[in-house]
């Protein structure tokens, strides 16, 4: 585990570098009535241990922003840091790199294995990342139990109840110690019960690893527990509304 986030916030040392940056952003997509403008020198910083909320209406480019942030989609313009590294130009294997290493991602339905435990689900990534099996048993293990299901490791994702499916995804998001969390509305599928377990559990492991993440979501209710929320308008990221 990293070092706590308020600590380090309180040193006087050299300035913390973001685990995500944009400058000057942009993005678009040609239709046939023109270029469709999602972003338009959009700026964003989030730093380690810091959770951001990214709050906008259907079809405002929240999942445009998170895919950039993930370096699946390139931008057209400007420029995507990934722990101070540039990345428009690096070719398919370069950012498939960095999002195996220094990215988690957690999407709104699971998308585990099905034929796997949940353990193993958390195995196999470790294992593409070169660990050894055993290794990679014991840091799943200790993730599940920290999540409180580690009784469950044994079960495939069929057997387990959507939060403990969610949870696992969380755990595997984050079983390769990456810098940086993309959320997308991970607790969209869940009842608000299991929505607050769920998100109890993305932000302690968030806290204890002084990871960043950016979470997408429509439940301002969370997004006001975060340390600051931001929206998408006119092409721009700018601070969200307080509700």
């Amino acid at each position: 585990m990293r070092s706590d986030p308020h600590t380090a916030a309180m040193s006087t040392g050299p300035a913390i570098e973001p685990a995500l940056r944009l400058d000057k952003v942009d993005r678009h997509y040609m239709t046939g009535a023109g270029p469709l403008q999602i972003l338009a020198g959009a700026d964003l910083e989030v730093a380690p241990g810091e959770i951001v909320a990214l709050v906008a209406p259907s079809g405002a480019g929240k999942s445009t922003l998170l895919h950039l942030a993930g370096l699946l989609e390139r931008p057209n313009g400007g420029e995507v840091y990934i722990c101070g590294q540039p990345t428009a130009h690096l070719d398919d294997d370069g950012r498939t790199a960095i999002r195996r290493t220094d990215i988690g991602f957690v999407y709104q339905f699971h998308h585990l294995l099905p034929d796997f435990t949940a353990l193993e689900n958390l195995i196999v990534p470790q294992l593409i990342a070169g660990l050894g099996k055993a290794e990679a048993a014991v840091r799943g293990r200790e993730l599940l139990d920290y999540l409180n299901i580690g009784q469950r490791a044994d079960h495939r994702p069929a057997e387990l109840s959507g939060g403990e499916q969610q949870r696992v995804a969380v755990a595997r998001a984050v079983v390769n110690a990456p810098r940086l969390i993309l959320a997308d509305e991970p607790t969209g599928n869940l009842d608000p019960k299991t929505a607050e377990h769920v998100f109890q559990a993305l932000t302690g492991l968030v806290r204890q690893s002084n990871l960043a993440a950016l979470v997408a979501t429509h439940n301002l209710e969370l997004a006001a527990r975060m340390d600051r929320s931001i929206t998408l308008r006119d092409g721009l990221i700018v601070p969200a509304d307080p509700s």
